[in-house]
């Protein structure tokens, strides 16, 4: 066993005991390299269970969030899931190995742009992506089986509740403060939706546009 296999199964087993126990997640972020997704100063802290900077002052979730969020949204091999917010890709990477079909938003396009090369270095192609309004969802392509925000919406995510299909479940942290709760909100036969409250995190906020860089 090399080092990034002992890293790697250390990380898989701390997530474990933390309550990630679904197999078929737990088998597919052992499978994805982390290492790829994160900045070359980090690389030694690739497989460690913390958030990471990247680009444009946003973060690669630490492991245990990517895994918690992703064993909540209950991902089936012929769902179409919605990510919202690639930023490194990393999220994404983990949800392409559940789902028939991975559609991301970004509104970084340079964040974009990088993601999609470290997808296509992974050769990860049932994903596709889009530079737009994460807040805005993509109408075009709903409705979802799943969907997934990985930014903190300041209220219920109406707009993407409108775009999950009969039954289908959406996973989001919701707050204006530095810590929000992660909501899961599943469709019921009337169209009301059951929110159930996870726990505490910390993600960057989920703002309105696209973003203007450079």
């Amino acid at each position: 066993m090399n080092l990034k296999d002992d890293r790697a199964g250390r990380l898989i087993l701390s997530l474990r005991q933390q309550g990630v126990t679904d197999p078929r997640v737990l088998a597919a972020m052992e499978s994805i390299d982390r290492a790829v997704f994160v900045h070359e100063k980090f690389l030694d802290q690739a497989w460690e269970d913390q958030a990471l900077p990247i680009d444009c002052a946003q973060t690669i979730s630490q492991p245990f969030i990517v895994g918690l969020m992703t064993q909540a949204l209950d991902v089936q091999p012929r769902h179409r899931v919605l990510e919202i917010g690639t930023g490194s890709g990393y999220q994404c990477a983990v949800l392409s190995r559940l789902a028939r079909y991975v559609y991301s938003v970004e509104r970084y396009r340079s964040l974009l742009v990088e993601a999609e090369a470290k997808l296509r270095l992974l050769q990860i192609d049932n994903v596709i992506t889009q530079h737009s309004d994460g807040g805005l969802g993509w109408p075009k392509q709903a409705p979802f089986d799943r969907i997934m925000v990985t930014a903190a919406s300041p209220n219920e995510p109406t707009e993407l509740l409108k775009q999950l299909k009969p039954g289908g479940v959406l996973v989001c942290p919701v707050g204006r403060t530095s810590v929000q709760m992660l909501h899961r909100y599943t469709g019921q036969e009337d169209g009301s939706f059951r929110r159930e409250s996870l726990c505490e995190v910390r993600f960057v906020p989920l703002v309105e546009g696209t973003a203007k860089e450079g």
